[in-house]
């Protein structure tokens, strides 16, 4: 494939999703090595809710979904990837990756558990316990900068010089496909579920369960089968993504019709996980083709929440977890049978003498 910017050349809104036998592919691909989390289905305030909880992920997070799938494909579609050395069997023998930390970890593991090398590039300022992860899986940690953009252009270029495999943190098609299988296993566990919630970076999350679920069954798109009964035959299933009001990267590219640059740095007590400075244009395109629509939570909202899943369900997450839980707490997350899904838990735990748990 020839070398293209990840953010131009690229309109249609279906093009935000990849052939509906990846989706499926990708979830055979990883199954012998990610956990299929739990469902967890409980009441609040009177209304029901569900939780995906993922943050019990192998990795404390979702990402290494995207990062395995895109390994064992060969994945990264930037145009880095067809000059990569390569080891025995056609797997890259190194790769490179930029992330604020869960990403960097998930392709750490993946590269581990494939035998395959991993450099990752993290901002100055990712927390510690990130940092540490991703060098106890193996991988070789860089410090650049204080933002993920600049880490991100740090890595592409060790890998253009050095001809590596570099793997997207969300914008990349097997990537996608990867985080997509979160959706397929809500959908088996919970057929009637009509909305799922996810929080939003660069939104690789979104735009595959939005993918996944808009080819399943009951999708409300044309050839889809009559659906769940519960969920109201071929209604049309949506992906909610949830934003800081901090980082709101989706929000701004939806506004501009086109991904652009936001200033995310240290806005959000979120922002080390949804911290991406520009939003992926397969979120976008997922957004203006109707598969998902958005919402904003503020850090007080996220606070509030996050405290409100342990009091309540004794589920510790990272802040960004808990955006969706928040949005959900306050109105923005509809239908009738949501899913809402707890992404990491990659999170520094401080015990303060007096006090609940802080992050």
């Amino acid at each position: 494939m020839p070398s293209q910017d990840l953010f131009t050349g690229f309109t249609g809104p279906e093009r935000s999703r990849v052939p509906a036998n990846d989706y499926l592919a990708a979830a055979e691909n990883i199954s012998p090595y990610i956990r299929r989390t739990p469902l967890l289905r409980g009441t609040v305030s009177g209304r029901p809710v569900a939780f995906k909880l993922e943050f019990l992920q192998v990795t404390g997070s979702f990402k290494v979904r995207g990062a395995l799938n895109a390994l064992l494909s060969s994945g990264g579609t930037d145009g880095v990837s067809p000059r990569a050395s390569r080891a025995p069997g056609g797997r890259p023998s190194h790769v490179v990756t930029a992330s604020g930390g869960n990403h960097g970890l998930g392709v750490a593991a993946a590269a581990r558990w494939l035998g395959v090398g991993a450099t990752v590039y993290v901002p100055g300022p990712v927390p510690e316990v990130k940092a540490r992860r991703i060098m106890e899986a193996g991988a070789e940690v860089v410090r650049y900068g204080q933002s993920y953009g600049d880490a991100e252009t740090e890595a592409r270029h060790l890998a253009a010089r050095d001809g590596l495999l570099y793997v997207h943190a969300y914008d990349d098609p097997a990537v996608m496909a990867g985080q997509s299988t979160v959706g397929l296993e809500i959908l088996a566990d919970m057929p009637e579920c009509d909305v799922v919630a996810v929080p939003v970076g660069g939104g690789g999350l979104l735009a595959g369960v939005a993918g996944a679920l808009s080819s399943a069954p009951g999708a409300g798109h044309p050839g889809a089968g009559g659906g769940h009964p519960r969920a109201g035959g071929g209604a049309r299933r949506t992906v909610i993504g949830v934003e800081p009001e901090g980082c709101p990267t989706l929000h701004a590219a939806v506004a501009a019709g086109r991904p652009v640059e936001v200033t995310v740095d240290g806005a959000s007590v979120a922002a080390s996980a949804l911290g991406a400075a520009r939003a992926g244009r397969r979120a976008l395109a997922a957004c203006e083709s109707g598969d998902a629509s958005l919402a904003m939570v503020s850090d007080a909202q996220i606070i509030a929440a996050r405290d409100r899943l342990w009091e309540e369900f004794r589920l510790a997450v990272e802040p960004a977890a808990a955006t969706v839980f928040a949005a959900w707490l306050s109105g923005q997350v509809p239908g009738d049978f949501p899913c809402l899904v707890l992404s990491g838990a990659n999170a520094n735990w401080v015990v303060v003498l007096g006090h609940p748990g802080r992050w």
